[in-house]
């Protein structure tokens, strides 16, 4: 019986990999074509190492945010987003309600 199933799936497998991506596949694909925008911003009241995981943790939870990068040094984050669902202005409130202000400085 082990060797009937193994040999069921040895003639299916060509098959399997020559049949096209499901129809779910080609719109994960569309959906990678999103537009997305790089915005920098200046962040105040960063002053220890725990500061900038709150900024980041803040401006992740805006929909849309795709990424954010903080430079402590620089006191800066660098945010990829979806214009379509969310605006600098919403990233920068979020950032200023956890008690850091944000200044979008670079587009």
């Amino acid at each position: 019986m082990i060797k009937t199933l193994i040999l069921s799936l040895a003639l299916a497998a060509p098959a399997l990999a020559a049949a096209p991506p499901p129809a779910s596949a080609a719109g994960l694909e569309a959906s990678a074509a999103v537009q997305t925008q790089r915005v920098k911003f200046a962040i105040e009241n960063m002053t220890c190492a725990t500061c900038p995981i709150t900024v980041k943790t803040a401006m992740k939870r805006v929909r849309g945010v795709q990424s954010v990068e903080i430079d402590f040094n620089q006191k800066t984050a660098i945010v990829l987003f979806d214009p379509s669902v969310a605006t600098v202005s919403d990233i920068a409130s979020a950032s200023t309600k956890a008690g850091y202000p944000a200044q979008a400085i670079e587009t």
